[in-house]
């Protein structure tokens, strides 16, 4: 049985805003969730299926909301809304309502960050408030470009000194001697990830000028090594690729002061078969240790394209 409903927005400069160029938001409503539209100036009818229409009425005050806080709306942020509603636990609940909250906002020089999933809430919130937190799970969740949105946002505001991000250069069994240029060259194409992310949240020339000075600093993870790592935030990238032993170094690296997130997607390891990940090797030894905390990403957490999802869903089933 076909239901409709009204809804009405007082504020009428967000509306378009809301509706998207030439109503692309509205229609991506409508297909997603299988129901009609109809706009007239700063109302909307929906009609479908009942469950689908209340569906659309929550996303649509969920915008709402978002706009009237200033926030940018787009397909992916109605991806978003869709993630937290559609999750029924009260713990995703909880996360929800922090998403709403300002002070789940990251902030820096060239944009705010809001986390797109109830796990990326959690997972913001435990880097917020954890000296140590590890990030599992599969490519797109945004591991990697929270925790470095995080750092980011401490270092400009001046809770640390430095910002140290590292991860394996190499996949197994290559060797940087064999790869042209010096050193830097070796391993920037490694690391591009990581400069992409910082790039997102700071101007090129900031960037540069403040890993001249040696506050930001890129480098594999063999560069950690007999290091002491105080008053920095530092973030251990594509933690599957390394072994126990360089597990156990980098995480002994820390010092007074310091944060240190590990991100890594446990059953994607570049190691050969008969060498153990370190990442799996520290989520089994760790795992008692009370002020580390673990938050596991899922398929359904992936915020890149629609269809990166369904691509990691079908090679899971495969598996």
């Amino acid at each position: 049985m076909a239901k409709e409903h009204i809804l009405e927005f007082e504020n009428n400069s967000l509306v378009p805003l809301l509706f998207g160029e030439h109503n692309s938001h509205l229609s991506h409503l409508e297909q997603k969730l299988n129901i009609q539209i109809a706009d007239r100036g700063n109302q909307l009818t929906l009609s479908g299926k009942p469950s689908a229409v209340q569906k659309a009425e929550t996303v649509l005050n969920f915008l709402w909301k978002e706009l009237e806080r200033g926030q940018h709306i787009d397909i992916a942020e109605i991806e978003a809304a869709f993630r937290f509603i559609e999750d029924k636990t009260n713990r995703n609940i909880n996360a929800k309502k922090k998403m709403t909250n300002q002070n789940i906002t990251i902030k820096t020089k060239r944009k705010s960050i809001h986390p797109r999933s109830p796990n990326q809430a959690t997972y913001l919130k435990a880097i917020q408030d954890n000296e140590m937190v590890f990030g599992l799970g599969p490519a797109g969740t945004g591991k990697t470009y929270l925790a470095v949105a995080v750092g980011v946002s401490l270092f400009l505001e001046g809770k640390v000194d430095r910002l140290i991000f590292t991860r394996p250069a190499l996949e197994a069994g290559e060797q940087l001697g064999f790869l042209p240029g010096d050193m830097k060259e070796k391993v920037d194409p490694y690391l591009r990830p990581i400069y992409d992310a910082m790039h997102d949240m700071m101007p090129w020339d900031f960037m540069m000028n403040k890993m001249e000075l040696g506050d930001i600093e890129v480098a594999p993870l063999a560069f950690m090594r007999g290091r002491t790592l105080s008053n920095a935030f530092v973030i251990l990238d594509e933690a599957q690729n390394t072994t126990c032993t360089q597990m156990k170094m980098f995480l002994t690296r820390m010092g007074e002061s310091s944060r240190m997130v590990v991100t890594g997607d446990i059953t994607q390891t570049d190691l050969p078969n008969n060498v153990k990940s370190g990442l799996r090797d520290a989520t089994e030894v760790l795992a008692g240790v009370d002020e580390i905390k673990f938050i596991e990403f899922e398929n359904k957490d992936v915020v890149r394209n629609p269809l990166v999802r369904k691509i990691v869903q079908a090679y899971d089933l495969k598996s």
